[in-house]
């Protein structure tokens, strides 16, 4: 957890649970709370102007949901949306900002997980920006890698579709298979039950 569930409880936090498919909050919402996933998995997700689903983030167990934005004056850029059932626990903005007034080694941490988050987006971005797919689909991989402290090879099992990874990297399925596929013979990574292992 990135901040201790005990902690949280001390300045008032509450924990709901959600069905699938339920939206969190909306892009457009002022954020309010800090959240942090105590089970299940939720994407940030946009849709343009062709109401093609762009995923910026599929966050997982322990995570917490766009908490830099309660640190600026600005509507969330994204939606929140839970895969499967999923509990959160969440914390009013100002007793979040209490605790973290109050806490200066968990100040700390959130900074330090918003740098991790940030560098590795500044590198998904690099990524993504290739015409080669073979670095678009192996920057996102190594970015959600990088969130587990699984380091061993094909020790972390990505937790995403062929059709997420697409929509991750702005590429069609097909050319995310063929690529996929690529990468395995070339040693990159393991598909074990047709699950990805990095």
């Amino acid at each position: 957890m990135l901040i201790p569930q005990e902690l949280l409880n001390k300045y008032g936090a509450e924990t709901e649970t959600y069905p699938s498919s339920h939206i969190i909050f909306h892009e457009g919402d002022t954020p309010k709370y800090y959240y942090q996933i105590v089970e299940g998995r939720i994407k940030l997700n946009h849709y343009n102007d062709e109401g093609k689903e762009l995923i910026f983030a599929i966050l997982e167990k322990g995570l917490s949901v766009c908490e830099l934005l309660l640190f600026i004056d600005k509507t969330y850029p994204v939606n929140a949306k839970t895969f499967g059932e999923c509990t959160v626990i969440k914390l009013s903005k100002k007793s979040f900002e209490k605790l973290l007034d109050e806490n200066p080694q968990t100040s700390r941490d959130i900074n330090k997980f918003i740098s991790e988050r940030l560098y590795y987006k500044y590198i998904m971005l690099q990524n993504n920006s290739s015409l080669r797919p073979h670095v678009r689909v192996k920057g996102a991989l190594d970015y959600y890698k990088s969130f587990s402290d699984k380091t061993d090879k094909f020790s972390y099992e990505i937790p995403l579709t062929r059709q997420q990874l697409a929509s991750l990297t702005a590429l069609r399925v097909e050319t995310v298979i063929r690529t996929v596929k690529k990468l395995e013979k070339e040693g990159v990574l393991k598909i074990i039950n047709r699950k990805i292992f990095v």
